[in-house]
């Protein structure tokens, strides 16, 4: 059994013996609660372990925000791993997909033969590791707004997380919508975790499940400012504006 030893103090407490790879994960919350921000805690580790990463971030129109949080939050400047990071922009109104710069594909992720190429054109852009390849994504479950393509895509992304083991997975989805959904992602991964945030800002983290390794299910508070905390809020708050009513029609 290989694990990854988590880095930041708080994950530590809660998983003392880091998380098993290859495995999947979903960590499961409220709209706005911070998911993407713990999500890039293990990112992090992944990478300074040597580990290559496809980035998925649904909500994010670039990756910036994600470069930002990992410096401020993480001390991981992803300028040191070009080599090893993919980035994967959501785009529903295109086809297929395509290239549109180093290590950068834009793509429509609402369809699952689209979902399966483009994952493999990413990491076939990445340097071999002994990890091997982290797939994360964030707002994940902005894919079932789409009537058409909701269900082919709970399905696709359920048997991915049951069943690939070529690579680890770990999915951010908001509970604030499809919960009855979701719960079929929650209930296909290995390990399963919440965040939920109170109205003083402060963020909490907790772990159901995980793979194979000793873990605590109390709830600790992730030490994170109250400023990106808002700005989290705020990407989440623009995101459902303007992508979701897109979704919808599609």
């Amino acid at each position: 059994m290989d694990t990854l030893k988590l880095e930041e103090k708080w994950l530590q407490e809660t998983l003392p013996g880091g998380i098993v790879y290859p495995s999947s994960t979903v960590i499961s919350g409220p709209g706005g609660s911070g998911k993407p921000l713990v999500e890039y805690a293990f990112v992090a580790s992944w990478l300074k372990a040597g580990g290559s990463v496809i980035s998925i971030p649904l909500q994010y129109p670039t990756m910036e925000m994600g470069k930002t949080a990992l410096k401020d939050l993480y001390r991981v400047d992803l300028n040191d791993y070009e080599n090893h990071v993919s980035y994967i922009q959501f785009e529903p109104d295109m086809d297929k997909h395509e290239e549109i710069g180093k290590n950068t594909i834009k793509a429509n992720l609402l369809k699952p033969e689209v979902w399966k190429s483009v994952v493999e054109t990413a990491n076939n852009m990445l340097e071999p590791s002994e990890l091997g390849t982290l797939v994360f994504g964030s707002a994940l479950n902005l894919l079932l707004f789409s009537p058409t393509y909701r269900q082919g895509m709970l399905n696709y992304i359920t048997e991915v997380i049951k069943s690939d083991k070529s690579k680890s997975y770990m999915f951010s989805v908001s509970t604030s919508a499809f919960a009855d959904e979701i719960k079929q992602w929650e209930e296909a991964e290995d390990n399963l975790m919440f965040t939920r945030m109170e109205d003083d800002m402060s963020l909490f983290f907790s772990v159901c499940r995980m793979k194979e390794v000793p873990f605590s299910t109390e709830e600790v508070k992730v030490p994170i400012s109250e400023k990106q905390l808002d700005k989290i809020k705020e990407i989440a708050h623009a995101t459902r504006s303007k992508i979701i009513p897109k979704l919808s029609r599609i």
